[in-house]
């Protein structure tokens, strides 16, 4: 009998500590911010990695419309790879725990979709169709800013 009730105690511990983690892998480390979005909590170093990554992505977004103007589709699929899903293992941990699940789900789709640049880009051979498929996948970086900010924890 004695055995039973610790190993509901367990439960109910082991529940409350999976619920937590649970919480806070979905809401992250938000607060509201002063311009109505959400204010991701960051230190310095995952900040920078977040700003690195983003600027990664505008980079990469400038290349593959430069690519495709000029019909180098080689081209495209290389620099649109470069913010594919592979990227996703420079992401530090520590960051990805404090972001919300809706932004790392944006996150997600937004790598996904450069990599469906790439692969049709080799496949496919068509600027237009280049041209479409980034503007869809900006859709996500404009989400993602009108939503949140990125700010330092420590100020």
């Amino acid at each position: 009998m004695k055995n039973c009730k610790l190993s509901w105690i367990l439960v109910a511990v082991l529940s409350v500590v999976v619920a937590l983690f649970a919480y806070k892998f979905t809401a992250g480390s938000v607060a509201p911010s002063d311009d109505g979005r959400l204010a991701v909590k960051l230190s310095k170093d995952e900040r920078n990695a977040l700003l690195i990554e983003m600027r990664t992505w505008l980079i990469s977004s400038q290349a593959v419309l430069a690519a495709a103007a000029n019909k180098d589709f080689a081209e495209v699929a290389r620099v649109a790879t470069v913010s594919g899903m592979a990227a996703e293992a420079d992401t530090p941990g520590s960051l990805f725990a404090k972001i919300p699940l809706e932004m790392k789900k944006l996150g997600f789709d937004t790598r996904g979709k450069f990599d469906e640049i790439a692969a049709d880009a080799e496949k496919l051979k068509d600027s237009e169709h280049t041209i479409k498929q980034l503007s869809i996948a900006m859709n996500n970086c404009i989400a993602c800013h009108a939503t949140y900010a990125f700010v330092r924890e420590d100020q």
